[in-house]
């Protein structure tokens, strides 16, 4: 065996297990300074958990609604971040106007992710649909994440009200957001700066 060739080989050791190490963990959004969340008291809940996966900013607040959107996204101007992430539409309703003024106030050289809803009351289903439309109706600009799928699937994620979110629901929620976001900026549909 050649001098060298042992600390060679204990640096290739290292690397492969700080390969493994970083494989293992909760990997941050890469570019994380890039994304916004704005959303109700379902985001709120998962507010530490998104800024743990790298969401700079989560403004999140009880009761809000679907219509205040379009204004918390002009109140940015032009310091408003590339990748928007919205969960609106739980306490009312999620119409096709409030796509369009949402997609007008975050521009065109933003990505809009709009996350559905799981709740338990008459307007779940409407919205859900009309969140589906905007998302195809601007699927260069708008992509879907189906927060409602995962939820159905993990009952355990929510408290007895069928809405809010346990700590492992917070967890589920923020990766599922990450996961859709990373995805997207690995196999873009627009150019992230």
């Amino acid at each position: 065996m050649k001098p060298g060739s042992v600390v060679f080989g204990s640096a290739l050791a290292l690397l492969a297990v700080t390969a493994l190490s970083l494989a293992g963990a909760s990997p941050a959004l890469a570019d994380s300074g890039r994304t916004l969340a704005i959303g109700d008291s379902v985001m709120l809940g998962a507010r530490s958990a998104l800024q743990d996966l790298g969401v700079q900013k989560v403004d999140a607040q009880v009761s809000r609604r679907a219509d205040t959107a379009a204004g918390l996204l002009r109140e940015r101007g032009t310091g408003l971040q590339r990748r928007v992430v919205i969960h609106l539409g739980t306490n009312g309703t999620f119409d096709q106007q409030d796509c369009r003024s949402i997609v007008k106030a975050v521009g065109p050289a933003r990505r809009v992710y709009l996350v559905n809803i799981k709740v338990p009351r008459s307007w779940e289903g409407p919205n859900n649909a009309a969140i589906a439309r905007c998302a195809s109706s601007h699927a260069d600009r708008v992509a879907l994440v189906d927060w409602h799928r995962a939820a159905s699937r993990h009952p355990e994620w929510l408290y007895a009200d069928g809405i809010h979110l346990r700590p492992v629901g917070a967890r589920g929620y923020a990766r599922l957001i990450a996961d859709a976001i990373r995805s997207d900026v690995s196999h873009p549909t627009f150019v992230a700066t």
